[in-house]
């Protein structure tokens, strides 16, 4: 560093030595290869859980040996396992701790048991890693916070947009069948102005467990407007579709709470679609809504399914093709169908780093 940090803010050649001097100092951080400096420049890349656990993994490996790691936490109610090699009958574990928060339980698996050397080289790194640990782990459940209603706790809009464009892309790519079922409840505004917004909620809580409860442990139920409800299906077709459609209003109506202007219950309307080969989400998802549309129009209380996809709503073009021609000879009458694309792409976050003042107690408590 340099010799007199005043200099700094000094005009004339005490300051140009000093400017030198921090340089030689970022050169020398950039430089150093011991293995706490290069673990600490290294953790410092990512927030990402799983590939911090695994630059870990690679920088302890350097100086002691270990079959297998584990690292286990819960963020946002959601258990988080990582699991890096395999083997080992004999353990050592560790409990993250910085600041009164706990951040998980990292242990270390291998045949042979670990000498009190070793231990100290991995709690010395463990001191190292920590606050990197600790930015991720609230990164984390600052991402999961977003993706998550706050009223029912299962995945909000914005979770079940990213769902649906997935599911698009793997069936464009391999062909499965998926199924959407769009679902509101009938009359609800009528609940609210009548046994209050709080009852309310509990029904939309209700009716979320209901949902879940009528679908597979591979379906994924989402809220995405006031009362209306979106479930993704994979690997369904139109048959089993309209089954568990029929079944969620059929859980639905069976919902019963109390409260203070008596008994509550409601009833709900549903439409569905399964998506066609090269159909978009927004395709996919207007079908659906189309379909939730004339089950409310035909009384509510009723399941109707999606009109077919449209040629219009395909955008899929063999690749062979796709550079060769600006449109697809359609029909006898070689009539253009024109395609248009739209990119979706994650939105970059900015300084994503957690910082603040850290406090002094110790962060490890070996089990």
């Amino acid at each position: 560093m340099p010799s007199n940090p005043t200099s700094l803010t000094s005009p004339g050649p005490e300051r140009a030595q000093a400017l030198a001097d921090l340089e030689r100092l970022s050169l020398q951080w950039q430089r150093d290869d011991d293995i706490f400096t290069r673990l600490c420049r290294r953790m410092t890349t990512t927030l990402d859980l799983q590939e911090l656990m695994a630059i870990f993994a690679e920088e302890l490996a350097s100086v002691v040996p270990f079959d297998r790691l584990s690292y286990q936490h819960t963020v946002e109610d959601q258990p988080v396992d990582i699991q890096i090699g395999q083997g080992g009958n004999h353990r050592c574990e560790y409990g993250l701790n910085l600041g009164g928060e706990h951040f998980g339980v990292l242990t270390l698996y291998r045949r042979l048991r670990f000498a009190k050397q070793e231990q100290t080289v991995i709690e010395q790194m463990l001191g190292t890693a920590i606050n990197s640990i600790r930015n991720a782990c609230r990164y984390d459940a600052m991402w999961r916070a977003s993706l998550t209603d706050v009223v029912t706790g299962i995945p909000n809009k914005r979770a079940f947009e990213d769902a649906l464009e997935r599911e698009v892309s793997l069936g464009n790519r391999h062909g499965d069948l998926c199924g959407l079922i769009l679902c509101d409840l009938d009359r609800f505004k009528s609940v609210n102005d009548r046994y209050g917004h709080m009852t309310g909620d509990r029904i939309l809580r209700a009716t979320a467990l209901a949902i879940q409860g009528a679908t597979r442990s591979t379906d994924t139920v989402y809220r995405i407007g006031g009362e209306e409800f979106g479930i993704i299906l994979p690997h369904i077709g139109d048959r089993e579709c309209i089954l568990v459609a029929d079944r969620i209003r059929n859980a639905i109506t069976q919902i019963r709470l109390d409260s203070d202007s008596g008994p509550v219950s409601v009833t709900a309307s549903a439409g569905f679609g399964i998506q066609a080969r090269g159909e978009s989400a927004a395709a996919w998802f207007k079908r659906a809504d189309e379909a939730l549309y004339r089950a409310k129009a035909d009384g509510r209380d009723c399941t109707r399914q999606a009109e077919p996809a449209q040629n219009t709503d395909i955008a899929f073009i063999d690749a062979r093709r796709r550079n060769d021609c600006p449109h697809i000879a359609h029909g006898s009458g070689a009539q253009e169908l024109r395609t248009t694309y739209a990119l979706f792409r994650p939105t970059a976050c900015g300084d994503s780093s957690v910082c603040g003042p850290d406090a002094s107690p110790p962060f490890l408590q070996p089990a």
